[in-house]
């Protein structure tokens, strides 16, 4: 998904916002909030993957300590 992302905010960036029409800067503003929206989704889903490594280190040492 990063990719997609860099991709993107590379497209949008290079977009000359002169020549656009209302209706086209107004898109262009939708989309741009669309991209703020998806990087922040996918920095929560970041953190959520490191929060579900260590939440199934401890399952396993638990496991493995109470087999002791």
């Amino acid at each position: 998904m990063a990719d997609t992302i860099a991709e993107t905010v590379d497209l949008l960036y290079t977009i000359n916002q002169e020549n656009l029409t209302p209706d086209q800067q107004i898109a262009l503003g939708v989309a741009l909030a669309n991209l703020a929206q998806a990087e922040r989704l996918e920095q929560i889903n970041e953190r959520l993957r490191g929060i579900h490594q260590v939440l199934n280190a401890w399952a396993m040492k638990a496991t493995v300590d109470g087999g002791r």
